[in-house]
């Protein structure tokens, strides 16, 4: 990275919202995000719109229903392999759409006539998250070398897609990688060296020539996050500060290499969010700051290069709770910016 980014603090989403009707979650979603609006993903109006689901269209010999998203070995793959490798070697990305059935928030967000914002932010699943979550039949595909590096090239391409379409609203564009399976690594029950997660993670990322970011709302090795070739690292600061402020040295390398730090610092979880006001979470976000603020990050520096979130989707709200948080967002933004930025 060569350009420092500086978001100052501004608010957006993860992605997800708990509405069924897309015109409703879009409404609102302007209405708090005019700088940084996003799409929003809506599982709860169909399981398209699962995150795994959701990007799985037209992958070779995917099977996605209401019981299961797997891909089904007993089809004939090399076809829709060999149409995925033409595609990608071309970037033609144009045939990897993602339509309306599967991103409803998406098509509603682009049908509306909207003053093109600072930005626009979209999001596409991490292919560590999605090879960890569906399966041949008999393994996770992550596993499958072939499939693995498809699932990979997949992505990309309909991050590539998703990208141009988003620059209908604004020339600039944020696109998250979402890996919440990135938590599992080291753990017993997911091996994978890191070099492989590097190197599925690199491909789609590379597939994304605007904004890049990663969210991940857990804990994980975020050394290994904070070296990718990324501008913004995601997380959930509500739950796991703690975690990202063992990598201090790591933090600040990122930052001055230009990358932002987006905090997800509004839980996602009703009852947290009913104990909290604006005050309290100031407070915490400023104790999550203060590690990377001792010596030469100053707070103003980590506003500036800076994002505030929830913690991370909102699906699991209630449409009131969802509101709630995205009034506090804009409320908490307005408040650190007006103390550090002014």
């Amino acid at each position: 990275m060569d350009k420092i980014f500086e978001f100052g603090c501004l608010p957006t989403v993860i992605g997800s919202m708990p509405h069924t009707d897309p015109q409703e979650a879009c409404r609102l979603l302007l209405r708090y995000l005019t700088a940084i609006p996003a799409w929003p993903q809506l599982p709860n109006r169909s399981a398209k719109e699962n995150m795994y689901a959701q990007f799985s269209q037209g992958f070779p010999g995917i099977v996605i229903d209401d019981a299961r998203i797997c891909v089904d070995r007993s089809r004939d793959l090399d076809p829709g392999l060999e149409q995925l490798y033409v595609a990608y070697a071309n970037n033609a990305y144009s045939e990897y759409v993602t339509s309306a059935d599967y991103a409803a928030g998406l098509h509603a967000l682009l049908s509306l006539d909207i003053t093109p914002p600072i930005a626009v932010k979209g999001q596409v699943t991490g292919p560590i998250s999605w090879g960890l979550s569906i399966t041949d039949g008999t393994h996770y595909t992550v596993y499958d070398d072939t499939l693995a590096e498809a699932m990979a090239r997949h992505l990309r391409l309909k991050a590539s897609w998703q990208e141009s379409t988003l620059r209908q609203i604004s020339p600039n564009t944020i696109i998250f990688v979402d890996e919440p399976y990135l938590t599992s690594l080291g753990s017993a029950f997911v091996s994978l060296p890191s070099e492989k997660v590097v190197a599925l993670l690199k491909e789609t990322l590379e597939g994304i020539t605007g904004l890049r970011g990663i969210h991940c709302c857990g804990n994980t090795d975020w050394s290994l996050l904070l070296n990718l070739p990324i501008h913004v690292l995601s997380f959930d600061a509500y739950n796991y500060a703690n975690s990202l402020s063992t990598y201090p040295d790591q933090v600040q390398s990122f930052l001055k290499r230009g990358g932002a730090i987006a905090w997800g610092i509004v839980p996602n979880d009703e009852e947290a969010l009913a104990k909290e006001s604006v005050a309290s979470l100031n407070d915490r976000l400023e104790e999550a700051m203060y590690p990377f603020a001792r010596e030469s990050n100053r707070f103003r520096q980590l506003v500036e290069q800076g994002l505030i979130t929830p913690s991370c989707g909102l699906a699991t709200l209630s449409p009131e709770a969802a509101e709630q948080s995205l009034d506090y967002l804009v409320q908490l933004s307005r408040r650190i910016r007006k103390r550090y930025l002014t």
